[in-house]
């Protein structure tokens, strides 16, 4: 199994139209053939503690098989659209992939 983490910090300037547009074009990943499972969040209200994170908007999580479903989820056509689409929206991005 690979876990597949990507947080996603949103520019200033993304208003809320285009914040769930984001959110749906996040949630058309799931239609990847290779994702076996998939969730979407954004910060919980957790009690704030040194090494929690919360400043970011929004959280993906997909579930894969090994890394080669990784490799084809990378070059899908909708994760390329994805892409291409909101690429311009995060000013910072950071991925974890564990397996």
């Amino acid at each position: 199994m690979l876990v597949h983490s990507v947080f996603f910090w949103l520019r200033d300037d993304i208003d809320e139209v285009k914040r769930q547009a984001f959110r749906n074009g996040l949630k058309s990943l799931r239609a990847i053939p290779v994702v076996r499972d998939m969730y979407l969040g954004v910060p919980a209200d957790s009690p704030s503690r040194p090494v929690l994170v919360t400043d970011y908007d929004f959280g993906l999580t997909v579930i894969m098989e090994d890394m080669s479903g990784h490799d084809i989820y990378q070059e899908h056509p909708l994760h390329l659209e994805f892409l291409r689409e909101f690429s311009g929206y995060w000013s910072r991005v950071q991925i974890y992939d564990a397996i």
